[in-house]
């Protein structure tokens, strides 16, 4: 049996195919999958393949900086929220970074400005290769740049 990186309730990751060097991420187990705040988003074709174009803020509380993203659309899913509202969402393949390990990911793009995390992490994203000690926070460790420690 391989080893598993023990990552705490919520962490640092980086999305580095969207140029999102650092973002702080909820770990959700009860979620499926991985959720990002995004907005303005809207469907393009890019090689004869439907991507999704949009923007994110990645710091909290923070309008900049903000990131122009593009990202090939695996899907579109009807999600429905911790809190019971449902809506359809695009999702997204991209490289997710966690610690050490990089490894691909899908994510649902989804407005999530009065949330508390801009990212969430969930299940499938996780399997395999992290288990989730919920009293640790920030095991992974924090980014240099105080920016980021809001």
């Amino acid at each position: 049996m391989r080893s598993k990186l023990i990552i705490g309730w919520r962490e640092w990751a980086a999305l580095p195919d969207l140029g999102v060097d650092h973002i702080k991420a909820k770990i959700d187990t009860g979620a499926k999958t991985s959720a990002i705040h995004a907005y303005r988003v809207k469907k393009i074709v890019k090689d004869g393949a439907p991507w999704a174009a949009f923007r994110l803020h990645p710091v909290q509380k923070h309008k900049k900086p903000e990131i122009l993203c593009e990202a090939p659309i695996v899907d579109e899913r009807l999600v429905r929220s911790s809190n019971g509202h449902e809506e359809t969402r695009f999702v997204v393949r991209t490289t997710l970074r966690l610690g050490p390990l990089a490894r691909p990911i899908e994510l649902t793009l989804t407005n999530r400005d009065e949330m508390g995390f801009r990212m969430l992490i969930g299940r499938q994203a996780l399997k395999k290769f992290y288990l989730v000690d919920s009293g640790l926070s920030y095991g992974l460790g924090e980014p240099d740049n105080p920016l980021y420690r809001t």
